[in-house]
Order: structure tokens, then C-alpha cells, then sequence
């Protein structure tokens, strides 16, 4: 699987933000948003997106959630490969009963680090300045919003309410990046291989079609610690958040039924 990034960012590329800019009153005076049709279209590229483990109860019923090969991110599974969400119509409208993860639900605003031209996986820590910035590229975005930034010389009541959410959004991250150290302490993860089946001309099932790799939770390791490890993990209150994770993974058919679907009606150019 391809990765998808999650936490706090510098300016630069980020998933699904195109035009990233700092927001200020010099710039932004006049800008705000509004309504628009399907605002989560936006998604329609991106097939993994960064979740937060306080979340995992609400999505694990919706789509599998696995960890990236290499930040070992927590991701929502919203399709196979890039460019293909199943979750969204040909309109890029979004599925009504599908939870949407924090990290779409803020956009189009992005706290970023300032002073640093790397770009960082980790939420930010003590002492490091903040940026508030919006995707200028964003369609809801309007010369004569609904909702404006500021008013008058101060941010609106709309733009605090934004930045209170990635706020409280870089809470949640410092709270997944502690559950996956954990997880790593104890060795929970293991590599899984992504397989598609496929049938043979005769219609007997085929060898299956590796397309990619993610991390898991492993149950076997689970079961294998020791009882005073587990009441550890448990006292630390996160059984039950790797205990929807793994419940998420039964939902694979679910993107492989959504995914045949749309390549049906959609098939791939030669």
C-alpha cells in the first residue's frame, strides 16, 4: 500500500492540500468559505487516510483500518490504489454513513511547524510555533463567503472554531503516536501482504495477485504475551482500540466488492 502521511507538516506537499499558504489578515481579508456541492471530493484521489486512534471505534465499521510499512501511521482503507476511493460517487459525492476521518473533516485549514524546512511526522512539541495555514486552492473557498476568516481586524468566530479543531486534533496525534510506541515495545506488528484473487479461464480460483503490504496487529503476539503485559495494555486503556482494529480488518470484502463495482463501470484504459 502507498503511504499517506499524518500528524503536523511544514509547508510543501501534503495529502490532498494543493495550495498551501499561511493565513493572514494581509492576504485573507476578504476570503472565507462557502457552501458548496460534494466539498469532500476532494478525496477522490486518495485511498489511505491518516486516522487517530481515538477514532477507530467510529471507523472500525466502516472500513479496515492498517498501519503504514514505515511511519506505521494509523490509515483508513478507502480504496485498493491511488486515485480510486470507493467511498465516493462518480460526482465525487461522499457515501452518507461513512465516518470521515479528523484529518479530511479539517481541511481546508492545516497547522503546520514554521522554521523548519523538513517536513515532520510528528505533532508538535513544546515551544514549536505553529502556523495556521489554508489550501488556497480549496473550492469552498469564496471572495464573498458565507463564512468569512475575519472580521473586522480579528478571525472570525468560524476561523477559532478551526483552529481550536487542529488543536485539539494535534492532541489526538500525540495520543496515536504514544499507542504505537507501545505497540512497538511489545512487538505487536506484522508485515501482511495485500492479495487480490483472481480465477482462472476455467473459472477455478487463480493464484491471488499481490498488489501491496501494510501493518497489522498481530493476534497471535496478542495472544502470546504474558498475562501481566496484557493487564498493562489494558490498564492503559488501549485493548479495546486494538480490539477495533482488528475487528476493521473483516472488512476488506467490503473495499473489494466496492472497488470491483467501480472498475466495472469504470475499466482501466489499455
Amino acid at each position: 500500500m502507498t503511504t499517506a502521511s499524518g500528524g503536523q507538516q511544514t509547508l510543501g506537499t501534503v495529502l490532498f492540500y494543493r495550495q498551501l499558504e499561511p493565513l493572514s489578515i494581509e492576504k485573507h481579508r476578504s476570503l472565507g468559505v462557502s457552501q458548496v456541492s460534494n466539498p469532500f471530493s476532494f478525496l477522490a484521489d486518495t485511498h489511505l487516510v491518516p486516522l487517530t486512534v481515538d477514532e477507530f471505534g467510529l471507523a472500525a465499521v466502516c472500513y479496515p483500518i492498517i498501519f503504514d510499512t514505515q511511519s506505521k501511521t494509523p490509515l483508513a482503507v478507502m480504496g485498493l490504489r491511488p486515485g480510486m476511493n470507493v467511498f465516493l460517487g462518480a460526482d465525487g459525492s461522499l457515501d452518507p454513513e461513512v465516518y470521515l476521518p479528523a484529518f479530511a473533516r479539517r481541511y481546508p485549514f492545516l497547522p503546520v511547524l514554521a522554521g523548519n524546512s523538513e517536513q515532520q511526522q510528528a505533532p508538535a512539541q513544546d515551544g514549536d510555533r505553529i502556523l495556521v495555514c489554508i489550501d488556497r486552492a480549496a473550492k469552498m473557498l469564496s471572495s464573498t463567503p458565507e463564512l468569512p476568516f475575519f472580521e473586522g481586524d480579528q478571525p472570525s468566530r468560524y476561523t477559532q472554531e478551526a483552529i481550536q479543531f487542529c488543536r485539539e486534533f494535534d492532541v489526538l496525534g500525540r495520543r496515536t503516536q504514544e499507542f504505537v510506541k507501545l505497540m512497538d515495545e511489545h512487538d505487536l506488528f506484522e508485515l501482511t501482504p495485500l492479495a487480490l484473487p483472481r480465477a482462472n479461464a476455467d473459472g477455478t480460483p487463480g493464484e491471488p495477485q499481490k498488489i501491496g503490504e501494510y501493518l497489522r496487529i498481530s493476534e497471535k503476539k496478542l495472544n502470546a504475551l504474558p498475562q501481566d503485559k496484557y493487564m498493562e495494555l489494558r490498564d492503559r486503556g488501549v485493548t479495546a482500540v486494538m480490539h477495533a482494529h482488528l475487528l476493521s480488518l473483516g472488512l476488506w470484502p467490503k473495499i473489494l466488492s466496492r472497488a470491483a463495482r467501480i472498475q466495472a463501470a469504470t475499466p482501466l484504459s489499455n
